[in-house]
């Protein structure tokens, strides 16, 4: 037995695969297994090739998002004109920290190329490459605890850059504005649809149309809306102050809208009432003729309604706020380069008393406009806190389509206060619309004594 055994061993060692009994057979077969096995090297290296090209794509994308991360607004001139804060855009300063370690210790991408090579060359399992660019976007997003931080796939960017480029502008007959990625209602035009539908301040954006993949901004909400001018869409909405977080859905019909943005009266015979529904590109211009005409029926004093309004341009605000301040900061921007200032200087339209309303939903530059006007001792506010959305959102493209919009920058009042999660508080504290106004209004004819 032991003499077989060995001898046994010796056939196979001489006979690997046992080629000398397949010796035997017809060529026919012999031809068939040389062909299995010229396929199976040729599958073998196409696996190869297409996990080489997997882990390309996602190399770029884990190059782009550290890019992103790591650089930020460095690179963005755009951004710092925007803001006024002056860089000086050397090479160095736009390539420094865009390396990405090949170190799994502190490399999201090796980390991600490591995996990827094991899912391609040992699991018999495969991803999609898109979807799992999403899903890992969306967990980055999370982790990054930048509640703006957003990436568009490729259809989603199309629509978020229409809403910027388009000439259009159509609308359902609500004031859209956006809290921490997501869309929801600043105000309610009234005599439309919106409001005999039963739509009110606060309501937040579900889904459009019955796409409820990913949150929806308001710019993407926007853009949908005026692609559709003439046509129906239909939205559905979460009420977040109702007990159980009510969702209902309403079919609107896309119209173009005229609503003033800036609205004035005189009130009480001596006192101007100024409502400035946001900051628009002309919205200064608006609100300083408003001054000048209320001026000339008698006003003795102002009242500057920021209740409700999401904010808008920047450079708006500064400008309302030179409307009443002679001169000095008005704001501070806080960027990975440092602290920036916005300031003022020159002829103001009046230095009449001046009382403004804030309330919970005053965000972004109207937030800053308040904590100006209240820092400079220009102005007592009166109403609820601020909102506290104190941040500047940029996007940026991506080499392999769709973009992501991260902060890039915080506002800070002029006197160094932060803005952004901590709001604006008003020198008096007043719950309600209708008592909010009154009292805003007998404090500024008291003030006018």
């Amino acid at each position: 037995m032991k003499h077989v055994a060995r001898e046994s061993k010796a056939n196979i060692q001489q006979n690997p695969g046992g080629r000398h009994q397949a010796a035997a057979r017809p060529a026919s077969r012999r031809d068939r297994m040389a062909e299995k096995r010229r396929m199976m090297a040729s599958e073998r290296k196409e696996r190869e090739r297409r996990a080489h090209l997997r882990y390309a794509c996602v190399l770029v994308i884990s190059i782009a998002v550290a890019f992103l991360l790591g650089v930020g607004v460095r690179g963005n001139m755009e951004l710092m004109d925007w803001l006024g804060v002056e860089t000086e855009a050397t090479a160095t300063q736009q390539t420094s920290g865009t390396a990405v370690s090949s170190s799994t210790y502190d490399s999201f991408s090796a980390r991600m190329a490591e995996v990827e090579s094991i899912l391609n060359n040992d699991s018999l399992d495969s991803f999609d490459l898109e979807n799992t660019t999403s899903e890992l976007m969306r967990t980055l997003a999370s982790s990054t605890e930048d509640p703006y931080f957003r990436y568009f796939d490729e259809k989603r960017y199309e629509l978020y850059a229409q809403e910027n480029t388009s000439s259009k502008y159509s609308g359902v007959g609500v004031l859209f504005a956006e809290k921490e990625g997501r869309a929801y209602v600043a105000e309610v035009f009234a005599g439309s649809e919106a409001e005999t539908k039963g739509i009110q301040v606060g309501d937040v954006v579900r889904a459009v149309d019955g796409d409820s993949t990913s949150s929806w901004t308001n710019t993407e909400v926007n853009a949908v809306i005026s692609a559709k001018s003439g046509d129906e869409v239909n939205i559905t909405w979460e009420r977040p102050d109702s007990p159980e977080k009510k969702t209902f859905s309403t079919t609107l019909k896309c119209l173009e809208q005229k609503q003033a943005n800036v609205t004035y009266r005189l009130r009480d015979e001596k006192v101007g009432y100024v409502k400035v529904s946001q900051f628009t590109q002309n919205a200064s211009e608006l609100v300083s003729g408003a001054l000048k005409k209320l001026d000339e029926k008698g006003a003795r004093c102002f009242v500057l309604d920021l209740r409700n309004c999401p904010g808008g341009y920047l450079s708006q605000a500064v400008d309302i706020a030179s409307l009443f301040v002679k001169s000095g900061n008005v704001v501070q921007v806080k960027t990975r380069e440092g602290l920036s200032e916005r300031t003022v200087s020159g002829v103001t339209a009046t230095d009449a008393p001046l009382v403004v309303l804030v309330n919970g939903r005053t965000a972004a530059a109207a937030e800053v406009l308040a904590a100006a006007l209240s820092d400079n001792s220009r102005a007592t506010l009166v109403g609820a806190k601020t909102m506290g959305k104190g941040s500047v959102q940029v996007v940026q493209t991506l080499s392999f389509g769709g973009a992501v919009r991260y902060t890039a920058a915080y506002y800070l009042s002029p006197n160094g206060h932060d803005i952004n999660s901590q709001g604006v508080s008003p020198d008096y504290a007043v719950s309600g619309e209708d008592l909010q106004l009154s009292y805003a209004c007998q404090t500024a004819a008291s003030l006018a004594r």
